[in-house]
């Protein structure tokens, strides 16, 4: 493919097919008028949808060059046959987020978030086996959480599946915030017992 020339602006918007010869671009020889192209249309997009998911600007601005450094990086990991690119794109913003949040709040390591189509294409670099135990361990998360009292599952739920503040949590439910953080870390590491039963 030839360079991007200069008359690629936001005022016509690209096809799926012109995003995806810009990605092969990339992904085959590293070229750096195509990624540009491509950062120009998805950043905007990305930093929106990361500032409406509750993410502050500067916040969603880290996020979003996060982002576009793995699109650099995974470009020959991308399948146009298995998904749209702006899913693909998306879903690593997503899930660059959640690892934020998980990293910020020092949440457990085996609360991973719900599994969906969606999320597999951003993890289409896994191989068969690996993505084969990311899914075991997202229904023994799943049939842990089952097992738990219905107050610490809800909690659990609010504070890493809803990405709620804890502050917000304990004004949704009326308890002291000091009271929320307890119960939430009771929750987890009953969670994490269970889980450990279950492995054995």
């Amino acid at each position: 493919m030839g360079t991007v020339g200069p008359g690629i602006t936001e005022r016509r918007m690209p096809t799926n097919e012109q995003l995806n010869e810009w990605m092969q671009a990339v992904a085959s020889c590293a070229d750096r008028p195509a990624f540009a192209a491509l950062f120009r249309h998805f950043a905007p997009r990305l930093k929106g949808f990361l500032v409406r998911s509750g993410s502050d600007d500067a916040l969603a601005e880290e996020l979003v060059q996060e982002t576009m450094v793995a699109l650099w990086r995974r470009a020959a990991g991308f399948d146009p046959q298995r998904a749209m690119l702006s899913t693909w794109i998306y879903t690593i913003a997503r899930n660059l987020r959640i690892d934020h949040h998980r990293r910020r709040s020092g949440i457990d390591a085996v609360l991973v978030d719900d599994w969906d189509a969606e999320q597999q294409p951003a993890d289409s670099h896994l191989q068969p086996d690996e993505l084969l135990q990311l899914l075991q361990r997202q229904r023994d998360v799943q049939r842990a959480l089952a097992e738990l009292p219905a107050q610490q599952a809800q909690l659990l739920r609010l504070s890493f599946f809803d990405e709620q503040p804890h502050s917000r949590i304990a004004q949704e439910l009326g308890i002291p915030l000091g009271t929320v953080k307890s119960r939430i870390r009771l929750a987890v590491q009953r969670l994490r017992k269970l889980l450990e039963q279950g492995s054995t």
